[in-house]
């Protein structure tokens, strides 16, 4: 019989009974049980655990050139650099006084950003393991690096967006409305950025000329906080979410509106009773297929929605148990990632509609995750105060 097969046959045979006799055994069952949703503890599929965050871990990027390393910032202030080989801490990137909310390297690997709530951002040099510069801005939003260059872009919770040269520290502010910026994008061809703002709309900015392109605003911006913005390969279209459940397709050289993606309710709402909140549902994140004119959408109410560009309709509706925190396509084919707030990751075949895997080894809800580049692993992080790495690699590659 083959290792499969004895695995197999391993899982049928059934351990409990062995225990039971003990007076203890039912004891021990609940305790470790507690705080835990129904199956989220047993499970562990993944090939490495960090561990040294003491809190929620928020945030986690790879370094784009190799792969080889992760940033995670968290709940306790902190925010490491690790192997993800073998879960090898390489650095502490030390001083954050608030959660650190954004992570993320330089396009070469040469530099890792921090950044914390309380608008404290650092920059380190990887090889030398040492802070090259800092800055303190408003309340943090969010944290970009620029695609080609060492150009770092924020926005902040006073309606501003920050742009720095590493580690010159040359600046440039955009000013938005008098509103959180509460999104932001660099687009590919590294001249413009699109960002949105906590009063629905969303502006293209020129970052050389420091100007703003378009303006979207009332009806073609968005009735409520924009939550999230992606662009696709070439930049040409922008696809913007928001907390009012609609994505909107954008010509990134017109600033018109193409479509609009509107989720319905499947189920009419029950009129709230006192003391009942209504259902809230919002996107979450959403991302563009490379190598098929499809767009994913990811809603809080659990629903992953593809959408086809060609023909602007909902090509197909995959379901989960709970909320989609975040999404991500595979960089060379037509699969998406989500992970969700109950723990596990799914891999979904984007032209079928069909959900190819789930990994599980958390026991909390993923907040963050990163794929590497040959989509053979996931790095996630998770409010079980863990980061985790898996294995994907998939027998149809």
């Amino acid at each position: 019989p083959s290792a499969d097969d004895l695995a197999e046959e391993m899982e049928d045979v059934d351990f409990e009974d062995e225990g039971a006799e003990e007076p203890d055994a039912e004891a021990w069952e609940s305790e470790d049980d507690e705080g835990l949703e129904d199956g989220m503890e047993a499970q562990d599929d993944s090939e490495i655990t960090f561990s040294l965050h003491s809190a929620s871990v928020f945030c986690v990027s790879l370094d784009p050139k190799t792969n080889t390393l992760a940033v995670t910032g968290g709940e306790d202030d902190k925010a490491f650099v690790w192997r993800v080989s073998d879960g090898e801490l390489l650095f502490e990137c030390s001083g954050h006084k608030d959660s650190v909310t954004c992570a993320g390297f330089s396009h070469d690997s040469v530099f890792v950003a921090t950044g914390d709530m309380s608008g404290l951002i650092k920059v380190w040099r990887v090889d030398a393991k040492e802070e090259v510069w800092s800055f303190e801005v408003g309340d943090l939003e969010w944290m970009e690096w620029h695609p080609q260059a060492h150009v770092l872009l924020a926005g902040t919770a006073d309606g501003n967006t920050w742009m720095w040269k590493i580690p010159s520290g040359d600046c440039k502010t955009f000013q938005g409305p008098a509103c959180p910026a509460t999104c932001g994008r660099i687009l590919p061809d590294g001249k413009r950025a699109v960002v949105g703002y906590e009063d629905g709309t969303m502006r293209i900015w020129d970052l050389k000329q420091g100007t703003s392109l378009h303006v979207l605003k009332g009806q073609d911006g968005h009735q409520d906080p924009l939550t999230c913005v992606a662009s696709n390969q070439d930049g040409s279209l922008i696809m913007t979410g928001s907390v009012d459940c609609h994505a909107k397709l954008v010509n990134s050289a017109t600033g018109k509106v193409v479509c609009v993606f509107k989720m319905e309710s499947v189920t009419p709402k029950a009129p709230i009773s006192e003391g009942e909140e209504a259902e809230s549902n919002s996107v979450e994140s959403l991302g563009f297929c490379n190598v098929m004119p499809l767009a994913a959408v990811g809603y809080l109410d659990g629903t992953l929605a593809i959408y086809d560009l060609s023909t602007q309709s909902l090509r197909h509706k995959c379901q989960h148990e709970s909320g989609i925190v975040q999404l991500l396509w595979e960089e060379s084919s037509a699969v998406v990632y989500t992970c969700s707030l109950d723990g596990a990751v799914r891999l979904w075949d984007a032209r079928s509609g069909k959900m190819i895997s789930e990994y599980r080894g958390h026991s909390a809800e993923i907040l963050d995750f990163a794929v590497n580049k040959d989509a053979s692993i996931v790095v996630t992080t998770s409010g079980d105060h863990q980061a985790k790495v898996f294995c994907v690699q998939r027998p149809d590659r």
